[in-house]
């Protein structure tokens, strides 16, 4: 909603040639208002956690834990380049003077500590600067499981519709 001053509204209404008494009013309403619309209390946003999510149909992965970094790569470029511009991510920043300072070792340490700016160069954007969980999936929706479950809810609210007319 716009913020506008309410010396402003007072003006225009007086302007308009309405009643004193009736421009007093409305301020006062619109007063209230935002004193009402203040006292309501926000709702902290959701924290939020990238996941990232392998398609494994065959079970090959299953048992195993992983964690991996989200990575975003130019639409046409092979996505096989990704660990390549990782290291020459890690190759420009370890000749900077930070870099000759600390430098960069492994790949976790290229996604924690390299710059936007150096990895942008390499045509490379690191969407999560810690490592994130790999979770597997099956890749299948199990549709008969769905299929029970809402027969049995079907079930359940007829009984209870049925229990509630008596």
């Amino acid at each position: 909603m716009p913020k506008v001053d309410l010396e402003l509204v007072k003006m225009i209404l007086q302007r308009n040639e309405l009643d004193i008494r009736l421009v007093s009013q409305i301020i006062e309403d619109i007063n209230t208002e935002v004193e009402a619309a203040q006292d309501e209390e926000k709702v902290p946003p959701v924290k939020k956690q990238f996941v990232f999510m392998v398609s494994d149909p065959t079970g090959a992965l299953e048992g195993k834990d992983m964690v991996g970094w989200v990575l975003q790569l130019p639409e046409d470029d092979s996505p096989f380049v990704a660990e390549e511009r990782l290291v020459r991510c890690a190759y420009e920043y370890n000749i900077t003077p930070k870099g000759r300072r600390l430098p960069v070792k492994t790949i976790s340490e290229v996604c924690e500590n390299v710059s936007g700016r150096i990895t942008k160069e390499q045509g490379v954007w690191i969407k999560t600067k810690e490592p994130v969980y790999v979770l597997r999936t099956g890749g299948k929706v199990p549709l008969d499981e769905i299929k029970k479950k809402m027969r049995q809810i079907n079930r359940d609210q007829a009984a209870d519709e049925d229990e509630s007319e008596l």
